[in-house]
């Protein structure tokens, strides 16, 4: 009996790592089609290309008009960043030192863009942008990105705030720390960490995001992922080199920032840190 269920632990666990592994490959595969179709000058019936070349991501930079698209994509997702940042530590602090009625009902409402489909809200709410004039612009593109984006960052930060002992600021304030000084010294190494997790993934969840910033994103305001989107389904014939091309530059910028997060940040990492911070 036991020896059968041993036997069948080992086969549950073969059979979840084998499915982990199909599943890496494809997603390796893909991927991997995607790129060396970007190198190639043609790639037809055959298991390798007939050619390399790098042309086809000048055409696609000169084509997509990508250098414009860059700049603005940073632009958009770096004031996201900034305000979420900004805006969403004041929130969270308020929320992680302070009892009202109907505390719980707030944070709530600030789960909620994190746990709906973000065309349930993005709709409607792209629908008022486009009724005040902010349809199509920077500032529309922003604002509907920082719907999901703020509650994201204050749900992460109120961990990382109720952990800081209370004390610590009492005893500040006690010795004459303005509210200012208190923050820049006392809690802002503290907090840094948990704010820079927070950060690099609003980061990247903005790149990323496809939903909310093509129901209000106009011809100036596309991030990369909508340009990518416009370019394999608007009219006219282009190269599958060219759209695979930008395909890869898309890649590429998602997963620089990602893997910084996930090489700087990892929760474990931070956690020990803020602990660290605190007890010193």
């Amino acid at each position: 009996m036991i020896r059968d269920k041993g036997i069948g632990s080992k086969l549950w666990r073969f059979a979840v790592w084998a499915l982990a592994g199909l599943f890496v490959l494809n997603l390796l595969a893909v991927m991997a089609a995607v790129v060396v179709n970007s190198f190639a000058t043609r790639w037809l019936g055959t298991w390798m290309p007939a050619g390399w070349t790098t042309r086809w991501y000048f055409d696609a930079w000169r084509e997509f008009q990508l250098s414009s698209v860059v700049i603005v994509t940073f632009q958009i997702v770096f004031t996201v960043v900034l305000i979420s940042g900004v805006v969403g530590v004041v929130t969270a602090y308020a929320l992680a030192r302070r009892d009202f009625p109907g505390k719980r009902a707030i944070v709530l409402l600030f789960l909620l863009p994190l746990l709906i489909p973000p065309l349930t809200y993005g709709i409607p709410l792209a629908t008022v942008l486009y009724q005040v004039g902010l349809g199509g612009t920077f500032w529309g593109v922003v604002f509907i990105n920082l719907v999901p984006s703020l509650p994201f960052v204050i749900l992460v930060m109120i961990p990382f705030i109720e952990q800081i002992d209370p004390r610590i600021e009492a005893a500040a304030r006690v010795f004459g720390a303005g509210t200012w000084s208190l923050f820049v010294r006392i809690l802002l190494p503290l907090l840094l960490p948990g704010m820079l997790a927070a950060l690099l993934l609003v980061l990247v969840r903005t790149i990323a995001m496809f939903e909310l910033t093509f129901l209000v994103a106009g011809p100036t305001s596309q991030t990369l992922v909508v340009s990518l989107y416009y370019a394999v389904f608007a009219s006219g014939v282009r190269a599958s080199q060219s759209i695979d091309a930008m395909a890869v530059i898309y890649m590429v910028t998602t997963l620089f920032w990602l893997v910084l997060a996930l090489q700087f940040v990892s929760p474990t990492q931070i956690v020990a840190r803020a602990k660290q911070q605190q007890a010193t």
